[in-house]
């Protein structure tokens, strides 16, 4: 099948789920872009925001506020190993090379753009890089390789997430419906973390201020989100991601307590406390994914 007849086909099953009643993962062809760093701004004091730009960007695509993408970085002795073209796939060399894997926070075709949102911190190999970069250096990006594509037909939406989840609570919040409610959790160290959000009247943003306490521990989330009562004979959609250990309670919570359908929740832990390259852990409606590596605040 040509390019023009892919793009077609899964462009046809997004406008099929977004029609459907249930969310569904869907596939896009995956490429490998070589790009060039455009600017680097911080958003808020938690967040490093590259603009990737260039030729390689034409063609992206992002249909989901959780789309992701991989940076690709050289190996120690500065050779850089790419995954090859598989037809719709990508073919990942063995090791797999170095990669770290961020939400899209922006796509602008016109502009020919792509955003992400690093949450730095020390000894990191993505965010070292990422606060060092000059404008013009060459950056390597893999995907998305998929979305997970969520009706609008839920009755509210909850949405809970550290820094490190913060510029996916941001999409969710910019492409839900604007007569969407429900609920916005976002814990952060302080007020200098809190960015402006195009939330829809209906859904209430609470931020959640951690303090001297340490990334990714306390109970605070866990306390602040299970406080909700969703209204009797309501349909929920969660989505929560964070630190995996701070969120498994909420797993139980949105299992066993709200004992909602597993269509109708996406948990993500998106890095562990004390471990470098944490595989995400997920539970929701299986479907396959790629694999990728993290460190911890990286995403």
């Amino acid at each position: 099948m040509t390019d023009a007849g892919d793009r077609h086909r899964h462009l046809d099953r997004i406008a099929e789920v977004r029609e459907g009643d249930v969310p569904k993962k869907v596939r896009y062809p995956i490429r490998v872009r070589e790009t060039e760093v455009v600017r680097s701004t911080m958003v808020g004091t938690g967040l490093l925001r590259l603009t990737l730009g260039g030729p390689g960007v034409e063609g992206f695509e992002s249909h989901s506020p959780i789309d992701h993408v991989k940076l690709i970085f050289p190996e120690p002795d500065g050779s850089l190993r790419l995954p090859e073209p598989n037809g719709d796939m990508l073919r990942w060399p063995r090791p797999a090379p170095v990669s770290r894997q961020y939400t899209v926070r922006r796509h602008d075709p016109v502009a020919g753009e792509i955003d992400i949102d690093i949450a730095p911190h020390p000894g990191g190999l993505a965010s070292d890089w990422a606060q060092a970069v000059k404008p013009g250096a060459v950056a390597h990006v893999a995907g998305p390789p998929g979305g997970l594509i969520v009706p609008h037909v839920y009755d509210r939406y909850l949405l809970v997430g550290d820094i490190t989840a913060l510029p996916a609570v941001a999409c969710w919040l910019e492409q839900l419906p604007r007569d969407a409610r429900g609920w916005a959790f976002v814990e952060v160290a302080d007020a200098s973390e809190e960015i402006p959000l195009s939330a829809p009247d209906g859904i209430e943003v609470r931020w959640l201020h951690r303090g001297d306490r340490p990334a990714g521990t306390g109970d605070l989330m866990e306390r602040s989100v299970t406080a909700v009562t969703v209204p009797e004979g309501e349909r929920l959609y969660a989505w929560i991601a964070g630190e995996a250990g701070q969120i498994k309670p909420l797993r139980h919570w949105v299992r066993d307590e709200l004992r909602l359908p597993r269509t109708d929740f996406d948990i993500t832990g998106y890095w562990k406390r004390g471990v470098d390259n944490f595989d995400d852990e997920h539970d929701h409606e299986p479907h396959h994914h790629e694999p990728h590596h993290h460190e911890p605040h990286e995403h």
